[in-house]
């Protein structure tokens, strides 16, 4: 198979992670004997930086005429830390969303037994945690109408939906239940929203076509009250983009490490792949980054190109890893191994380079050669 992959970068720790998952997909090319290119793209920051635009006219274009894309990490201080700035990295990615009408966002959300110490819940909470969200990408308040007083003494900002806007998200993840554990959560908060009020009629009118799906409908402060008190019992949830922004970061501590997630932003355009991390600008260059969030990134890319049997390759490689204790600092403050290190170690699994048992100590720290 042949695939041309856009790779953006993007800023902070983006490129070091990112890094590590092309190296993966380098290796499952050449243990099943594919082809991928790749085409490298300015987007954030960086691209502000050196054209002026947080998404330029080239970077819009390989992503419209590529097969899928890779994307980093976006966000710099400089933007945070200055509410009067015109041009701000993140515009690049609303806008590529918006460009390539990415109108879901899919983020799975699993635990893994080795790293429960990690999370701040008890272990018997986390047992039998399997989730996954479904957020809708380009609506409500964040692509609304913004206005702002000149003298600053009101702002206000639209949210806004449509019945297509909300059904075509919602299909796709009651489909999603179908091949799960056949159970939706629609959260919102139709109690006060009209929003929310339109969301739950339209999921109801879906709902009654997939009467194999137990669909439940929860608002959304208890949603975040349930997340952390019995994970367990959500499969899909499904939700607008600004609680399904919040609630996904809020699901990602119970793997135990926020570089651990990964996610797809699908659509009618060109697919996009990206760990849920931030930028996490003071790491940023010192290789002490978790790639793994970005690698299972690529694992969802492989299932979108249905190489379904390389992504479960991919994924058993990060489970090996993570089992035997090749981890970064996030999750390993004493004993830890450098992103690069980890890359080129699920590189050499991926490749059949991994003996049976493998010893810490000949593993260095700056490269996975197991001698």
């Amino acid at each position: 198979m042949k695939k041309n992959i856009t790779v953006i970068e993007g800023d902070g720790i983006g490129p070091e992670v990112t890094r590590q998952a092309v190296k993966v997909l380098n290796a499952v090319a050449a243990s099943f004997h594919h082809e991928f290119h790749y085409s490298y793209q300015l987007m954030g920051a960086v691209a502000i930086d050196k054209t002026g635009e947080p998404l330029p006219a080239e970077t819009i274009q390989s992503c419209l005429d590529t097969d899928a894309v890779l994307f980093g990490a976006i966000g710099h201080p400089k933007y945070d830390n200055d509410p009067q700035a015109k041009v701000r990295p993140e515009q690049g990615l609303l806008a590529l969303r918006k460009t390539l009408q990415l109108f879901a966002n899919i983020r799975p959300v699993s635990t893994y037994a080795g790293l429960q110490h990690l999370s701040p819940l008890k272990a018997k909470q986390l047992e039998g945690v399997d989730m996954v969200i479904y957020r809708e990408l380009t609506g409500g308040i964040y692509f609304g109408e913004k206005t702002r007083a000149a003298d600053d003494s009101s702002a206000s900002d639209l949210c806004s939906y449509t019945h297509e806007e909300i059904e075509r998200i919602a299909r796709p993840a009651f489909e999603a239940a179908r091949k799960r554990k056949k159970k939706l959560t629609l959260v919102d908060k139709a109690n006060v929203l009209e929003t929310s009020r339109l969301w739950r009629k339209i999921v109801q009118g879906i709902a009654a076509e997939y009467s194999d799906i137990t669909t439940e409908y929860m608002f959304v402060d208890n949603a975040a009250m349930q997340l952390i008190i019995n994970p367990a019992q959500f499969d899909i949830i499904l939700t607008e983009n600004m609680f399904g922004d919040i609630l996904s970061d809020e699901a990602s501590v119970l793997s135990g490490s926020l570089g651990l997630l990964p996610s797809a932003s699908v659509g009618k355009g060109t697919a996009l792949f990206e760990p849920i991390h931030g930028s996490y600008p003071q790491a940023a260059g010192k290789d002490i980054a978790n790639p793994f969030g970005s690698i299972l990134s690529a694992a969802m890319m492989l299932d979108y190109f249905d190489l379904h049997a390389e992504a479960a390759l991919v994924r058993e490689a990060v489970e090996w890893s993570l089992g035997n204790g090749f981890v970064t600092r996030d999750i390993e403050p004493v004993n830890f191994y450098f992103t690069s290190t980890l890359g080129e170690l699920i590189t050499d699994y991926i490749s059949g380079n991994i003996p049976g048992s493998v010893k810490k100590e000949n593993i260095e720290l700056r490269k996975s050669t197991i001698i």
